[in-house]
C-alpha cells in the first residue's frame, strides 16, 4: 500500500452510538448520515449500525440510496423536498419529511392522502431553515387537517451549542420548551454538541420517550467544541486517515522543499515524502509545522501540500525508512488537533476525503 487510505473502524462507530444513546439517557438517537457520513461512506455506516433508531440525510438522492441498500430503519429527509414529484417519491418510500416553510406546506396540502410522517421545525434562533415561533400554532393545526399527512412531530435547530458559554442556546432551549409544552408529539432539538454540553436540550421539558436527538460529528468520534476531542467524551474516532514514505531525502540548511519553495530548511535535516495530499482529502490549507505521525513519532509538514505528496521534516536525526507508517489523523494524532492547525473545523476535514482515498470498512 503506498496510496493514503481513510479506514472506517466499525467497532469504533457502534461503541460511539451507544456511548451517545447513555448520555441521551432514553431519547431515540438519530444517526446523521448526510455529506456521505461526514466522509465516512453512507452505506458503510449505516450497514454497520442495524440498532440506530433512525437515519437523518440533507438529500433525497441520499435516501434513496440508504432504501435502496435495504436500510429498514426511517430515514429522515433534514431538507425536505421542493417539488411535487420528489414528494410523491419520498411519500412513496416512506421517508420522513421535514417542513420548514411555507411552500413546503402549500406541497403537502396539494399532495394526494398518505401517511407521511412529517417534522415541523421551528426556528427558535438559527435564522437559517424554519417557520417562527408565532406562526407555529397555525402550521401545526394545517398540517393535522392535511390528508397526506400521518404523524406529525416537532423539531428546532441549535446554532450555537458548540460554545458551552453561549447562552443564546439557553434562549433557543427556553423558546423551544414552550412551543413543545403544548405540542402532544415526538419533538426533537438536540444535535451533538446538545447531548454532550446542554443536557436540557435532550428533552426540552417533555418525557424522553416522546424525544429524539440527532447525532452528526460526535457519532464518528469527533469533539463538536473547540479545544478539546472526542476522546474527553469517551469517543473514539472513526476515521483512521494513514498512508506511507514514499521516499526519504537529506537536505541541507538552506535548501526549500515543494511548491513556491515556501519552505527552507533552518539546518541540515532529513525530508519523508508522504503519499497523500488534497486530491485525497489532506487539505492545501495546512501549514507548514502541521502535526504528523511518522512510526508513532510526531513530526511537521514541511512546505505546501501537494496534489498526491506532501513533505514531513524527521529531523537531522530521522532514520525513518521509505514503506514506514504516517497517521495523518486518527489514534494518537487527533483531526481536531489537525483542524485546529488549518484553521478550520474537522468536519471539513473528514468530509474532504475523496473516493479514492476512502477504504472499506474493517
Amino acid at each position: 500500500m503506498t496510496a493514503p487510505r481513510a479506514l472506517i473502524r466499525v467497532e469504533a462507530l457502534r461503541e460511539n452510538y451507544e456511548r451517545l444513546c447513555t448520555a441521551a439517557g432514553g431519547a431515540k438517537v438519530i444517526a446523521v448520515v448526510k455529506a456521505n457520513a461526514y466522509g465516512h461512506g453512507l452505506l458503510t455506516v449505516a450497514r454497520n449500525l442495524p440498532e440506530a433508531h433512525a437515519f437523518a440525510v440533507a438529500r433525497l438522492a441520499d435516501a434513496i440510496a440508504l432504501s435502496r441498500a435495504g436500510i429498514r430503519q426511517p430515514i429522515l429527509l433534514l431538507g425536505g423536498v421542493y417539488s411535487a414529484s420528489d414528494l410523491d417519491t419520498a411519500v412513496n418510500k416512506g421517508f420522513e419529511l421535514v417542513v420548514h416553510c411555507e411552500p413546503q406546506l402549500d406541497l403537502l396540502e396539494a399532495a394526494r392522502p398518505g401517511r407521511a410522517v412529517v417534522w415541523l421545525e421551528v426556528d427558535t434562533g438559527m435564522r437559517r431553515l424554519g417557520l417562527e415561533p408565532e406562526v407555529c400554532e397555525a402550521a401545526v393545526e394545517r398540517l393535522r387537517q392535511c390528508k397526506a399527512v400521518g404523524e406529525l412531530r416537532l423539531m428546532t435547530h441549535l446554532a450555537c451549542a458548540d460554545d458551552r458559554r453561549n447562552a443564546r442556546t439557553r434562549e433557543q432551549i427556553a423558546r423551544f420548551r414552550s412551543l413543545a409544552a403544548s405540542f402532544d408529539g415526538p419533538i426533537s432539538i438536540a444535535n451533538s454538541p446538545g447531548v454532550l454540553g446542554w443536557p436540557d436540550s435532550i428533552c426540552a421539558g417533555a418525557d424522553p420517550g416522546r424525544s429524539s436527538v440527532r447525532c452528526g460529528i460526535a457519532l464518528y468520534g469527533i469533539s463538536p467544541f473547540a479545544g478539546t476531542t472526542g476522546r474527553d467524551f469517551g469517543l473514539s474516532p472513526v476515521m483512521q486517515f494513514e498512508s506511507k514514505l514514499i521516499a526519504v531525502k537529506q537536505l541541507r540548511a538552506g535548501e526549500h522543499v515543494g511548491y513556491g519553495a515556501t519552505w527552507k530548511a533552518r539546518n541540515d535535516t532529513v525530508i519523508g515524502i508522504i503519499a497523500a495530499g488534497y486530491g485525497d482529502g489532506y487539505t492545501r490549507f495546512l501549514p507548514s509545522g502541521a502535526p504528523v505521525l511518522v512510526n508513532g513519532r510526531r513530526a511537521a509538514l514541511a512546505g505546501r501540500v501537494s496534489m498526491d505528496l506532501a513533505a514531513v521534516d524527521l529531523g537531522p536525526a530521522g532514520a525513518e525508512r521509505v514503506g514506514d507508517a504516517v497517521m495523518l489523523w486518527g489514534d494518537g494524532l487527533p483531526v481536531e488537533e489537525v483542524a485546529a492547525s488549518a484553521g478550520t473545523i474537522p468536519y471539513t476535514l473528514v468530509c474532504g476525503v475523496t473516493p479514492r482515498a476512502l477504504e472499506s470498512a474493517r
